[in-house]
Order: C-alpha cells, then structure tokens, then sequence
C-alpha cells in the first residue's frame, strides 16, 4: 500500500484532533503524550480510509478508471454467480443422458469465470498504451475476424457479433481521425459483460424450469451454452492483439 497522508482525509484529520481535545482539555493528559497519539489515529483512520477506495489503474482519466473499475467489480461479482450457477447445474444434471449437457454447461460456465482475468488483460494494456489503445491495423485485424465470424454465426451470436462489428468500424474511424477511441474500447466491454450476464441469467432460469427428460428443452439449454460461448469468444477478440 503506497503511503498515506492524514491531511487527504478530512475525517481522520478530525479524529486525531478529537483524540487530542479530549485527551489534552477533559482528561488532562500531557500534550508529549497526546499529541503522537493523536497523529496515530489520525493514520490509521486515513488508513482505513484509503483501504476502501479503488486502487488507482493509473489511465490518465479519472472518468475512464470509474468506467473501468465499475467493469471490475461487475465481472468479478459475475465470475462469482456463475462458480455457484456450475454447481447447481451440477447437481441438477445428473442423469447419463445428461452428460454431454452438463459439460457443455460448465465449459461454457468456466469460460464466463475467466472474465475478470481478461479484463485485467485489458487494462493493461490500457496502461502501457497511448490513449489511442489500438493501433488502426490491429482494430482492422479484428474488424475483419469479427466480420469473419459474422458471415458464418446465426440467431443471437449474429445479433453480437453485428453489434460488436459495428462498434469496432465506429473505433476504426476514431483511430484513423487521430482520437481517443479507449473510452469506445471499454464502451464494447461492457456491453460484452452485460451479454454474459443476460445469456447466463436466460441459462440459468432455463436449467430450472426446464423437463430435462424433453429433448427440445435440453437443446434449448445447449444452445444458451453455445451463445454464452460466443459471447466470450468476442471478449477473446476484443482483447486480442
């Protein structure tokens, strides 16, 4: 933890000198002895203080750390349903007939777990790039593999992908125009996290109202697991290099 300064803290600034009234003027303390104890206090509550606060990512924009900190905590609370939602369906899946289900379920489940990994893949290169974060040549590379994958994707991974190739044409002319295109980079992120959350919620809700013994339903369920896939195969594209 890098070091702190009381005087950042007007709250722990107001402790040490409570601590310091009360022990100098009520209870008659010496001021030797106060006063250091006073300037403890104040520390350790600016200490505390500081604790709570999300750790500088250290992007030159406090707006775009606020968006990229919110993106954190979304993934890793994501990351945490999605760790519980594997077991259930663990325990829901059960029967022999099930097991090529089941495993497609959970590949797709681990694949969503890795979220906030990638995410701190993506920050760093936010924070070891110049605010243009992609050159154009490396947006261009993955503007055609989305394009790629568009021509041969179907149902709600065709609607994803459109949506992220549109977003990825709109960076390419932010780079070529010489501008910031790292706000619009983030903008695809999340709207790649909320994916996840809405495929996985659909899956989920499905797995538990759902006739396991009744093929369609079970096709159903298999072709949520495929989506949740391509939704995190288009995080795979955005964060590559």
């Amino acid at each position: 933890m890098k070091l702190v300064n009381p005087l950042d803290y007007p709250l722990a600034v107001l402790a040490g000198a409570v601590v310091l009234v009360v022990g100098v003027r009520i209870s008659h303390l010496p001021s030797v002895v106060m006063l250091p104890l006073a300037v403890g206090v104040a520390t350790g509550t600016a200490i505390l203080r500081q604790s709570h606060e999300p750790q500088s990512l250290n992007l030159g924009d406090p707006e775009l750390e606020k968006q990229v900190q919110a993106i954190q905590q979304q993934a890793r609370s994501l990351a945490d349903k999605t760790g519980a939602f594997r077991l259930e369906a663990t325990r829901l899946l059960t029967n022999a007939s099930q097991m090529e289900l089941l495993v497609a379920v959970q590949y797709a489940c681990d694949r969503a777990v890795e979220l906030p990994g990638k995410i701190d893949q993506m920050i760093q290169r936010l924070q070891h790039s110049d605010p243009t974060l992609l050159s154009a040549s490396e947006l261009q590379r993955q503007l055609q593999e989305a394009e790629t994958r568009l021509r041969s994707s179907s149902g709600a991974a065709r609607e994803q992908l459109q949506t992220l190739t549109d977003r990825l044409r709109r960076n390419l002319q932010l780079v070529q125009q010489g501008q910031d295109v790292r706000q619009s980079q983030i903008a695809n992120l999340s709207m790649l996290v909320t994916d996840t959350a809405g495929v996985l919620q659909a899956l989920q809700n499905k797995l538990r109202t759902a006739n396991l013994t009744d093929a369609a339903q079970a096709m159903e369920l298999r072709s949520l697991s495929e989506d949740l896939n391509s939704v995190q195969s288009n995080v795979d594209l955005l964060i590559s290099r």
